[in-house]
């Protein structure tokens, strides 16, 4: 049986990253989720009980997190729950764990800057070099042709010719990651 869930609530822990023995990249950081009401002796917002969760995600979600997630901010949570118990000295402990496929920025309290990396849709096969590959909305990502245009440019490149490109959700064009500084290059070219 799985348990879908979505929490709301505040990143409590910076996110750490790891990989699993069998090369899956991982992160996880720990959610509080406060429920809040209003009340009218005091005329104000106050605070409830708390829930803890340990928020774990997989593979590109993994990176992403890491990428975007930081202490103090407010997310969205999707995914499975799962309960775990054990015993320790007499004493039992109880963890609630959820293992994520969606996690995002809460608007309700700030705004966000998507930036969808071009690595999420399918790939080229090596047949298919030139032609630009779907995107899942629909969307068509030409970057690789760009790649053809652009070949020798090793400072773009990685050492086996790929490179990392994001779609600016905004202006539509491809966007480099710059690997040293961790920052976008601007339009690809």
């Amino acid at each position: 049986m799985s348990d879908n869930i979505t929490v709301r609530g505040f990143v409590a822990t910076e996110p750490k990253s790891s990989t699993t023995p069998g090369g899956v990249a991982t992160a996880s950081f720990r959610l509080g989720s406060t429920d809040r009401r209003y009340d009218r002796a005091k005329d104000a917002w106050v605070d409830g009980n708390t829930n803890w969760f340990t928020v774990q995600g997989y593979r590109q979600l993994a990176g992403n997190i890491g990428c975007s997630i930081k202490k103090g901010q407010r997310v969205i949570v999707m995914g499975r729950l799962k309960m775990r118990s054990w015993e320790n000295d007499g004493r039992i402990y109880h963890v609630a764990e959820i293992a994520a496929e969606s996690v995002g920025h809460d608007l309700m309290w700030g705004s966000a800057n998507f930036i969808r990396t071009a690595t999420n849709g399918p790939q080229d096969s090596p047949g298919q070099s030139g032609s630009a590959s779907a995107i899942p909305d629909g969307s068509r990502d030409e970057s690789h042709e760009d790649d053809q245009a652009g070949e020798g440019q090793s400072d773009d490149n990685d050492s086996d010719g790929s490179r990392t490109v994001f779609i600016n959700d905004v202006s539509g064009e491809a966007e480099v990651l710059d690997e040293e500084t961790g920052e976008l290059k601007g339009a690809a070219a």
